[in-house]
């Protein structure tokens, strides 16, 4: 028949003891620092945000249906309240990544209070 003959090295044994075959990772990438637009349209957003400080996780979702921005990016605190949205200069690139099915959040950077008005500061990431 044929001239098969059985070894006993094995795949590892011809190329090398030396391979490291990787582990799964994951890692932050910092994409853009940027403001929470729109707050000062959010119902009871002065209360709502008394639980936001730096620090904390910010959470997205698309809005393709927004009349205003096809774009559109809401976030969320991490009770689930709308506080606002990415602002429509930054949110191209990152409504992209999104519908690709990557997973965006924003990290609030600083939080200050303007004659009523509440500015959230954020860091926008990519968890790959």
């Amino acid at each position: 028949m044929g001239g098969l003959i059985k070894s006993e090295v094995g795949l590892i044994d011809l190329i090398g003891s030396e391979i490291s075959l990787g582990k799964p990772f994951s890692k932050e990438i910092f994409l853009v620092d940027t403001h929470v637009a729109g707050t000062n349209y959010v119902h009871n957003i002065e209360k709502i945000s008394d639980d936001i400080v730096e620090g904390s996780k910010l959470t997205f979702f698309r809005e393709p249906d927004n009349p205003y921005d096809e774009l559109a990016i809401v976030v969320k605190d991490g009770k689930g309240n709308k506080i606002g949205y990415v602002p429509r200069d930054k949110n191209e690139i990152i409504a992209r990544l999104m519908d690709a099915g990557k997973l965006i959040y924003g990290v609030v950077k600083s939080k200050e209070i303007i004659d009523g008005w509440t500015k959230l500061d954020m860091k926008i990431f990519l968890k790959d």
